[in-house]
């Protein structure tokens, strides 16, 4: 798969056109989006911080396509974690995913969101069924 086809499979939904997310780059079971910023990501106007949704949909997002990129399609989210490291102020999020286990049913990845300073915002790890569709 090349990167523009696996940027096209990432875009299909139109949420993830709203989130302007990027595919910077993938292989070897990680990938790398980038996350554009939007003035709707803010949660508390005075203190301009990003709202956790946003930050736990792109942990799903990235460890989802770590495993797509590697199957070539989408696959459903069983069950996800993720743990918040400090505020991801206004700027593009870098979103890096990681396969853990790769099964034949249900596999695991990880992900890790850094600010444009490479500050780690948040990370977590999710369970998706990579059963091959009927």
């Amino acid at each position: 798969m090349t990167l523009e086809e696996l940027q096209a499979l990432v875009t299909r939904a139109p949420y993830h056109q709203w989130l302007g997310l990027k595919v910077v780059s993938f292989g070897e079971g990680e990938i790398e989006i980038r996350a554009t910023w939007r003035e709707e990501w803010v949660v508390n106007p005075d203190r301009r911080y990003t709202h956790g949704g946003i930050l736990a949909a792109l942990v799903d997002l990235a460890a989802d396509w770590a495993l797509g990129a590697a199957l070539g399609r989408g696959i459903p989210t069983v069950d996800m974690r993720v743990d918040y490291h400090r505020p991801a102020m206004p700027g593009d999020l870098v979103c890096k995913g990681k396969i853990v286990r790769q099964g034949g049913m249900f596999s695991v990845a990880e992900a890790s969101i850094f600010d444009l300073d490479g500050k780690l915002c948040a990370s977590g790890r999710g369970v998706y069924l990579t059963a091959p569709p009927k």
